[in-house]
C-alpha cells in the first residue's frame, strides 16, 4: 500500500523561503559591515543601504535583517550623530558570550563592564549608573563570575576597590601598573634584577677586556751622546750611548715581566657597530628566562634602559641608523658584575662599583649633595653624616 504525500501549505512554504532569504541577507550584511569598518565604526541606515547587501534597497527587509542581527547579539544599537540611531557589529565569539547572559540584569551588567574595556569599572560605579538595587546587582555579578564571563582585579591606584573586567581581556597597564607591579606593589627586586642583566650585557658588548699582555721590549733612548761625537745629530743604538762614565748602559724594559698582569676594560675604537640596541636587550631578556611569567615589550625594556641612562651608567651612541648603548667610561669600571647587596659601610645596592681612587674613597668624592655643601648651609662638613659613617663614629 503506497503512502500519499501530504501537500505543504502554500503559506508555510512561502514563510520558509522568506526565512531562508533573511538568513542569506543577514550573512551578506554582517560580512559587508566587517569588510568596511572596524568594531568601533557606527553605521546609520543610509550607510547600510550603501553597502547594497539587500537587493532593491528594500527598507522593510533591511530593518528586518538588522533586527535579526540585533537579536543574535551580532549588532549593537547605538546613538550616532545628532542622536540618530546607528549600529556597530560585534565579533561572533563575543556575541556567544552575550547569549550566555540569561537575564536582563546579567546582560546590562556585562554590557557596562564591556564598555569600559581593559581599564575595568568599579562595582559601585556600575551599580549607580545602571540604577540597580544592590542585591540585584550583586546577584548578577555572582552569576557572571560563575559563568567566567567577568573577572575581578585590583587597581594599582585604588587597591581597596572591587574592579571588574571581562574575563577574556587583560587589564591595562594604567590599571595594574604594568609588569613592574606584583600584587599592586612595585616589584623593586624584579626591576633591579633586570637592570643588573641589562647593565652587564651592555658593559660586555661595549668594552674590550685587556688581559694585561703588554710588550716587554727594551727602552730605546731618543737623545744622548754618541761615543766619539759630542753632537746629538742622529738616533743611535743603545750600545753607543755613554752615561758620562765607563759603566756600560743597561737597557731598561718598558714593563717588568715579573709584575702581575692586571686586566682592564678598554673603550672600543671609533666606528664600532656592535653596541647593543633595545631590541638586542629585549631578545636577551627573553632568552635568559628571567621574565618567564612576565611579557616585556620593547617599550618596557626602553624604560629600564632609560633608568640606567639617567643614572649615568650607560649612554646612547649611534649605530648606523639605530640607537645603541655603551657603558660610561669603561676604563674606570670594575671588572666585577653588578654590585652586590648593600652592607654597612659599602655602596648602595644596585650601583656598579668603580675602581677606587684617593678622591672617591673619601665621602666627598661620591657625595650626592657635593655642590650644596658649605659651612652655614643645610649641608656642611661639620655635620656631614657620611664622614661619621666613614670614620666609624655611628
Amino acid at each position: 500500500m503506497s503512502r500519499r504525500r501530504v501537500p505543504v501549505p502554500a503559506d508555510l512554504k512561502a514563510e520558509d523561503e522568506e526565512n531562508s532569504k533573511i538568513t542569506v541577507y543577514k550573512e551578506l550584511l554582517y560580512d559587508s559591515m566587517q569588510a568596511n569598518g572596524t568594531e568601533e565604526r557606527l553605521y546609520t541606515q543610509s550607510d547600510l543601504q550603501e553597502l547594497k547587501a539587500i537587493p532593491d534597497e528594500d527598507i522593510t527587509t533591511l530593518m528586518q535583517v538588522v533586527q535579526e542581527l540585533v537579536n543574535d547579539k551580532l549588532l549593537v544599537a547605538c546613538a550616532g550623530r545628532d542622536t540618530a540611531l546607528a549600529w556597530k557589529w560585534r565579533d561572533v565569539q563575543e556575541a556567544e558570550k552575550y547569549k550566555q547572559c540569561t537575564t536582563n540584569e546579567q546582560r546590562m551588567v556585562y554590557q557596562m563592564i564591556d564598555d569600559y574595556g581593559s581599564d575595568g569599572i568599579w562595582s559601585q560605579t556600575a551599580q549607580k549608573r545602571l540604577g540597580m538595587h544592590e542585591n540585584v546587582f550583586k546577584l548578577a555579578i555572582k552569576q557572571l563570575l560563575a559563568k567566567n564571563l567577568i573577572a575581578q582585579f585590583k587597581n594599582v591606584d585604588n587597591p581597596n576597590k572591587k574592579m571588574f573586567i571581562k574575563a577574556s581581556i587583560r587589564p591595562s597597564e594604567k590599571a595594574t601598573g604594568g609588569p613592574w607591579y606584583t600584587d599592586q606593589y612595585l616589584d623593586e627586586a624584579f626591576i633591579e634584577d633586570l637592570e643588573r642583566v641589562i647593565y652587564d650585557f651592555v658593559k660586555q658588548r661595549s668594552a674590550y677586556r685587556s688581559r694585561g699582555t703588554a710588550a716587554t721590549r727594551s727602552l730605546q733612548p731618543k737623545k744622548g751622546t754618541i761615543k766619539g761625537n759630542d753632537k746629538p745629530l742622529r738616533k743611535r743604538p743603545a750600545d753607543e750611548i755613554t752615561t758620562g762614565d765607563d759603566t756600560p748602559s743597561v737597557p731598561k724594559p718598558l714593563v717588568d715581566a715579573s709584575a702581575p698582569r692586571k686586566d682592564a676594560l678598554l673603550p672600543l675604537p671609533a666606528g664600532y657597530m656592535g653596541y647593543p640596541t633595545v631590541r638586542d636587550i629585549a631578545r636577551l631578556l627573553s632568552q635568559t628566562g628571567i621574565t618567564t611569567n612576565t611579557i616585556l615589550s620593547e617599550e618596557d625594556v626602553q624604560k629600564l634602559v632609560d633608568v640606567l641612562e639617567f643614572d649615568g651608567l650607560i649612554e646612547r651612541i649611534k649605530v648606523g641608523s639605530r640607537i645603541g648603548y655603551r657603558t660610561v667610561r669603561p676604563a674606570k669600571q670594575s671588572l666585577d658584575p653588578w654590585a652586590v647587596p648593600a652592607e654597612p659601610g659599602k655602596q648602595e645596592k644596585g650601583i656598579p662599583q668603580q675602581y677606587a681612587t684617593p678622591f672617591n674613597e673619601v665621602p666627598c668624592g661620591r657625595c650626592p649633595v657635593f655642590d650644596l655643601c658649605e659651612e652655614g648651609g643645610p649641608v656642611a662638613p661639620s655635620n656631614c653624616e657620611y664622614f661619621k659613617r666613614w670614620l666609624g663614629q655611628e
